[in-house]
């Protein structure tokens, strides 16, 4: 998600949405009925969604208390074809079924981490400017990074870096982090580990705490276990005819995307490639493009942050939804 603050678009919110006209093109076509948006932020896809496609109405879903108040602010032309719900996309299916038996016309998912996120200190994304040890995207939620950072054995919080951030100095941070401690805020936690990577490591690949704050924030949140059950849901619950369009940001949530399309493209199928399915494998979906989409150098100049996105999407084949 790619979002910027501004007054006029409601509390702390102003969504500049990655990829919009391709998303809003992919949509056009799909029948009357009930757009998901999995990751609602700042509400900048769904009004142009919903713009463009008056047929559809939105079910909006965000674990952020201040996207859904932003995002109910700037959607509020739209009226009666708007709900917001405060929740993990994780509850898709179940939500899309309590709506309609007929399944949901398109879905859209923006992962990652907005800007308002990023740039509010005290959110505790940031590497970049000292807060708190947060990252709960749901500050209902009891686990913060502040659990992750000073409490977690030196084994767990290895593993943690070293599969979330993929980072190969993994054990050099964690063992420096273990020996800090106890760390107060982000600022520390970033000085910490930028002495922990090796000097040369340090000149490439910009600010050597990047992959360790990604790492944490998706083990506050549980990121990729949501995702995975989100996807799962997701494709389960289009109608036929309906969309699936999923923008990632990073290796670990665009290789989650990929199988679940791939399951889904092949139901399945286990016989060797290039042979005949003998298995009776029955293909769920059809992908849009192979490779999927990513933003031109005019979008990436205008809005820095979609460098990392690609877009991949798919389209529920004919059948009832499950």
């Amino acid at each position: 998600m790619s979002d910027e603050r501004t007054p006029s678009d409601g509390p702390d919110f102003r969504h500049v949405p990655v990829l919009r006209d391709r998303i809003v093109d992919l949509f056009r076509d799909v029948p009357d009925g009930l757009y998901v948006d999995a990751t609602l932020g700042g509400g900048g896809h769904a009004l142009a969604i919903l713009d463009a496609h008056p047929g559809l109405r939105l079910l909006g879903l965000d674990r952020d208390a201040a996207a859904c108040e932003a995002a109910a602010v700037r959607l509020a032309p739209h009226g009666g074809r708007v709900e917001i719900v405060r929740t993990g996309f994780d509850q898709l299916e179940r939500l899309v079924m309590e709506r309609t038996t007929e399944g949901a016309s398109a879905v859209l998912m923006d992962l990652g981490v907005s800007s308002p996120q990023l740039d509010d200190a005290e959110r505790g994304f940031s590497y970049r400017a000292a807060g708190p040890l947060d990252m709960r995207m749901d500050r209902r939620q009891a686990t913060s990074a502040l659990d992750v950072v000073n409490e977690y054995p030196y084994p767990q919080l290895v593993r943690v870096i070293e599969t979330y951030g993929e980072e190969r100095h993994a054990r050099r941070i964690g063992r420096a982090i273990v020996d800090a401690r106890p760390i107060a805020d982000t600022a520390q936690l970033a000085e910490v580990v930028k002495e922990a990577v090796p000097a040369a490591a340090r000149r490439t690949g910009g600010h050597p705490a990047k992959r360790t704050f990604q790492a944490i924030r998706i083990e506050v949140n549980r990121e990729l276990e949501q995702l995975t059950d989100a996807l799962d849901g997701a494709l389960a619950a289009l109608a036929p005819g309906g969309r699936l369009a999923v923008i990632s940001y990073h290796s670990l949530e665009d290789r989650a995307l990929k199988g679940a399309l791939r399951q889904a493209e092949t139901g399945g199928c286990v016989c060797p490639s290039g042979l005949p399915c003998a298995c009776g494998a029955e293909p769920t979906v059809k992908l849009l493009k192979r490779g999927g989409w990513t933003p031109d150098a005019d979008e990436v100049e205008d809005n820095p942050r979609a460098r990392s996105a690609r877009l991949r999407a798919a389209e529920r084949l004919g059948g009832q939804a499950s």
